[in-house]
């Protein structure tokens, strides 16, 4: 259910620097938005931590600072290498400032919401919350990690701390996704158009666009993602997100080539793992399987890599199993995953782990606390409705697999075409 550009489980997007309204959860109509940022220069954030440690060897914020910005790189480059640089940094400031040090705990923090370590980083991000408790930083960090963890009202209450403190696109990010995930779409799509009226840069605006067009794809509003797609584009038009965006809408609307090079551009930018298995799907779908099998490798391959770096994605090894046609090892990774965090994502995946290995009546309590959790997801009804139809509840299968195709006709290349193949076929056909 996961929205592509929101930072939850990766680098925080520390400060982003535009304003707007403060409270989100309430009535804000009448409260005035503040006046956007002057656009300025972009500079890297790694240079410039080095510049400044340059001069003063013993900042310990510049320290600090220098960890995030490679947390973040690491983020947009698709390079789990940078998270030993940012580990190595937190500890530079550390050395320097041993307590009372909440910059280096946001960062550490940030630090292991990038690596899938959400336990960790929810106790760095408390931990500064106590030293500074009007640190935005640290509350963003909290709750990116509160929501992976599953906590619902430990994440909206963070998050609300966040806008409150300081409202930008870093908060509204997480507002509209925290609303999404309890089924307030109208709500997390008109938070993020008012961010949007308030951005400036380009990359601002991209930021915003990706999140209109992922909250309209997953509302099965192709046209209206599209739209939000190519306005983004035209404002930034190198963001991967977007690229990718588009590239899926492509395929929805039956432009299957440019699809099929939208999604080999995007890899090429950043192959993580997530993006390499949507490729993979959509060479399957055209019939392409000999690619398709390339594409798990390299899926793979940037696997390891994350978790050589210290990384732990449970949801991404199930995916991968699966894939290989491996059921018993997707099933260890996603029980793994599940003691780890209870979010409805890893309900879903466990679910779907114990369906392939023929344990379809264990998998429905999970399956359910997907569906149930409030997020309008059609892969979770999908799934929820293939156990169904397995355990021979085809009532109900027909509704969910119903459900799954009005919340999104195009959730997936392979998936969606099956569940219409489900409806017509005779189990669920009164």
């Amino acid at each position: 259910m996961r929205r592509t550009a929101v930072v939850v489980g990766a680098a925080v997007a520390l400060a982003l620097g535009v304003t707007g309204v403060a409270a989100i959860f309430g009535p804000t109509a009448d409260t005035p938005a503040a006046a956007p940022a002057a656009a300025a220069t972009p500079v890297d954030p790694v240079a410039r931590a080095q510049e400044r440690l340059r001069l003063v060897p013993g900042d310990w914020r510049a320290w600090a600072a220098l960890a995030v910005a490679y947390v973040e790189r690491g983020r947009i480059t698709a390079d789990p290498t940078n998270y030993p640089r940012a580990e190595e940094a937190v500890r530079r400031s550390l050395a320097v400032r041993p307590t009372g040090n909440g910059e280096a705990l946001v960062a550490q923090g940030a630090l292991a919401n990038a690596r899938h370590d959400f336990s960790a980083a929810r106790r760095f991000a408390i931990e500064a919350t106590k030293i500074n408790g009007y640190d935005a930083d640290a509350f963003a960090v909290l709750a990116d990690a509160e929501t992976q963890l599953g906590n619902v009202r430990a994440a909206t209450a963070a998050v609300q701390r966040q806008l409150d403190l300081r409202p930008g696109l870093s908060a509204y990010a997480r507002a509209s996704y925290d609303l999404e995930l309890r089924g307030r779409v109208t709500e997390a799509t008109d938070l993020m158009r008012r961010a949007l009226d308030s951005a400036v840069s380009p990359a601002d605006i991209g930021f915003c666009r990706v999140q209109l067009g992922d909250l309209a794809w997953h509302s099965g509003d192709l046209a209206e993602a599209t739209r939000q797609y190519d306005a983004g584009l035209a404002a930034d038009p190198a963001s991967v997100s977007l690229r990718r965006g588009k590239a899926r809408a492509e395929w929805a609307a039956g432009r299957r080539d440019a699809a099929i090079a939208g999604y080999a551009d995007v890899t090429r930018r950043a192959p993580t793992p997530s993006y390499v298995l949507e490729y993979a799907d959509l060479l399957r779908a055209a019939g392409r399987a000999a690619e398709a099998d390339a594409q798990l490798d390299l899926a793979l391959a940037g696997h390891r890599l994350f978790t050589g770096a210290g990384g732990v994605d449970g949801l991404t090894g199930t995916a991968l199993a699966l894939a290989a046609g491996d059921p018993a090892a997707a099933l260890k990774e996603a029980r793994a995953e599940w003691s780890r965090r209870k979010h409805a994502d890893v309900a879903d995946n466990l679910a779907w782990a114990l369906h392939h290995t023929g344990r379809d009546a264990e998998a429905l309590p999970y399956a359910r606390t997907a569906v149930g959790s409030g997020a309008k997801s059609a892969l979770y009804a999908y799934h929820l409705g293939v156990i169904e139809l397995s355990l021979g509840r085809t009532g109900a299968a027909e509704a969910d697999l119903a459900t799954a195709l009005r919340l999104n006709p195009h959730f997936s290349p392979t998936d969606a075409p099956l569940a219409r193949t489900l409806l017509a076929g005779p189990e669920v056909t009164r």
